[in-house]
């Protein structure tokens, strides 16, 4: 039997429906947590039993209840310290709510990445954890080319819950966005697996997902590595009412994942997917969050024949996704030469995460 559901699901659910889901929450009958009780989130979103105990594994396991525990224990015993100084002290002050508001709305679909990179910035003070966290992702941002025509206009109607839940935990866990320090951090928050099991290893913004859409032209997108299916399912519903696009989520069924958001995952070891389909010669190539065991990346990014190759991935050398030392930037600028970067522009990342979406394609 196949290890990879053929079917929406989520386990331990007999409700959970990824249309519905969505319809609700574009409605406002399912929301965030905003009164702080991720547990009962959970349970009333997803439909779950009131005494669930699943186990979500990542690099540890953790319950709904432990999970919960973690987020009424707040910033005690250094939960919330993601900005250390190079001794590993905490820094001090932690960010403001609107410091952590200000890093929040450059990744929302209603503003523009450039000019809110600029007014967060502009507004931080000397020395302070915004003032890093803007001159980081300044120094990093590496936009579309303007000859490119890869313009994404704003949304105010993108209903994306992953994204509403990754802001909700930023002024809960007092995530300002990432800085050069983050590169040190190996801590994580209990409700981060949870997350990973619901809506996949990282949230797919709205830019992100209409870059993809833009450099794609028309082709098909092969989600190499797709997980639960989270960003197949947010592409295919990007264009709603146009044409749609098209999809191929592929993956080795090694991770189990509590939801899975679509239904037809095609399970397969990705380098012998690719071989037995033309290295995907006309398709684009997209790996989100690829895991750096076994070689995987270079494994596809050799395997794959086509011409652009798009990758949501760290943008620090955290060792978290692609590479074990290096960012796939680095990696692709040695290793592949024949290839040139198109862009590199920041994703919503969980606290102690620094994570970006990458564009390359192939020059010669």
């Amino acid at each position: 039997m196949p290890r990879i559901p053929q079917t929406p699901q989520t386990d331990g659910s007999t409700t959970f429906d990824p249309d519905k889901f969505f319809e609700a929450w574009s409605k406002g009958e399912l929301t965030p947590p905003y009164d702080n009780n991720f547990r009962r989130f959970v349970i009333r979103s997803f439909g779950l039993p009131l005494h669930d105990d699943y186990g979500y594994q990542a690099t540890t396991e953790v319950t709904l209840l432990q999970a919960q525990t973690h987020v009424e224990f707040g910033a005690q015993g250094g939960l919330h310290g993601w900005y250390r100084d190079e001794g590993g002290a905490e820094r001090s002050p932690p960010p403001t709510a609107r410091d952590i508001a200000a890093y929040t709305d450059i990744l929302r679909p209603t503003t523009n990445t450039a000019k809110a990179l600029t007014g967060l910035a502009a507004n931080a003070k000397r020395d302070s954890i915004r003032m890093d966290v803007a001159n980081h992702l300044q120094s990093l941002y590496s936009p579309p080319a303007p000859e490119r025509n890869l313009q994404v206009n704003k949304s105010k109607a993108h209903v994306n819950p992953s994204f509403d839940v990754w802001a909700w935990s930023n002024q809960n866990l007092e995530w300002a966005g990432p800085e050069p320090g983050t590169v040190r951090i190996k801590q994580a928050h209990a409700i981060l697996p949870i997350l990973y099991h619901h809506f996949g290893c990282v949230c797919p913004s709205y830019e992100a997902l209409c870059l993809i859409s833009l450099l794609a032209k028309g082709r098909t997108i092969v989600d190499m590595g797709s997980g639960n299916g989270y960003w197949t399912f947010m592409l295919r519903r990007l264009e709603s009412g146009k044409k749609a696009l098209k999809v191929v989520a592929v993956d080795s069924g090694l991770s189990e994942w509590r939801t899975m958001w679509i239904a037809d995952t095609i399970e397969s070891d990705g380098a012998k997917w690719l071989e037995k389909n033309n290295g995907a010669k006309d398709a684009v190539l997209l790996l989100v969050y690829p895991n750096t065991g076994q070689e995987f990346t270079s494994k596809m990014i050799k395997a794959y024949r086509g011409s652009t190759i798009i990758a949501a991935s760290s943008q620090n050398a955290s060792g978290f996704t692609a590479f074990a030392k290096e960012t796939i930037a680095e990696w692709m600028a040695r290793e592949m030469p024949g290839w040139t970067r198109v862009f590199q522009v920041p994703l919503p990342s969980f606290a102690g995460k620094d994570e970006a979406l990458f564009a390359f394609e192939r020059s010669t």
